[in-house]
C-alpha cells in the first residue's frame, strides 16, 4: 500500500511516476498512484493539473470539470471509495508534457509545502467539508466557460490545489485562501462575460 500524501511535493511524485512506458499518462493510472480513497489528494491532483501549462490545452479544462464535479459530489455524499467512469480514466496525456509541468510546478511545491500546517482545523472539519465541497462542484460547472477566458483555468486550479492541501494537511488558513482565490477567479470570468 503506498504511503499517505501529505504535501505537494508528494503528489507532484506521484503524478510523475504514473507516466507509462508508451509515452502517455492516463487519468486512470494517476488516480491509481494517488489512492481511490484518498479526496484530499485526487482534488489536489485535479488542481495541479488545472493550474499547470497542460490546462490550455483545448478540452483540458472541461475534462478536469467533469472531474472535480465527480470529486466533490463524492466527498458531499461522503463515499468511503473514489469512482470515476472509464471513458475519463482513459483520457490521456503526453508523458513529456507531465513531466514538464511537473518541473515547472516543482519550485512552488517546495516553497507551499514549507508554509503548510494544521491549524483553524474547524474550518475544514464536518459542516465545512460540505462547504468545501459545493464550492469545488460550482468551480467544475464554470469550468468549460473558463476555456474561453484566458488564465481563469488557472486561477481556478490555484484553488482547487489549496483545497486539497488543505483537506491533506488540516490546513484551515490554506482553505479561506482558497475561498478568496475562487471569488477572485470567477470575478473575472463574470468581468469577461458583462
Amino acid at each position: 500500500m503506498a504511503s499517505e500524501i501529505t504535501n505537494l511535493q508528494d503528489m507532484l511524485d506521484r503524478i510523475n511516476q504514473s507516466a507509462d512506458d508508451e509515452g502517455r499518462v492516463s487519468l486512470g493510472q494517476i488516480v491509481e498512484s494517488v489512492g481511490d480513497r484518498s479526496f484530499g489528494p485526487l482534488l489536489l491532483m485535479v488542481g495541479v493539473i488545472a493550474a499547470s501549462p497542460i490546462s490550455g490545452m483545448p478540452g483540458v479544462p472541461t475534462t478536469m470539470g467533469i472531474f472535480i464535479l465527480l470529486i466533490a459530489g463524492q466527498l458531499f455524499f461522503r463515499r468511503e471509495h473514489f469512482w470515476l467512469p472509464k471513458w475519463v480514466l482513459r483520457r490521456s496525456l503526453a508523458k513529456e508534457k507531465v513531466h514538464t509541468a511537473v518541473r515547472l510546478l516543482r519550485p512552488s511545491a517546495r516553497f507551499i509545502d514549507r508554509w503548510l500546517r494544521p491549524r483553524m482545523s474547524a474550518l475544514i472539519q464536518g459542516g465545512s467539508t460540505y462547504f468545501i465541497s459545493f464550492v469545488c462542484a460550482v468551480i467544475a460547472i464554470v469550468m468549460p466557460m473558463m476555456e474561453l477566458v484566458p488564465f481563469s483555468a488557472h486561477g481556478a486550479g490555484v484553488a482547487l490545489t489549496a483545497f486539497g492541501l488543505a483537506l491533506i494537511s488540516r490546513d484551515g488558513l490554506l482553505a479561506l485562501i482558497a475561498f478568496a482565490v475562487t471569488a477572485v477567479s470567477f470575478g473575472v470570468v463574470i468581468y469577461q462575460f458583462n
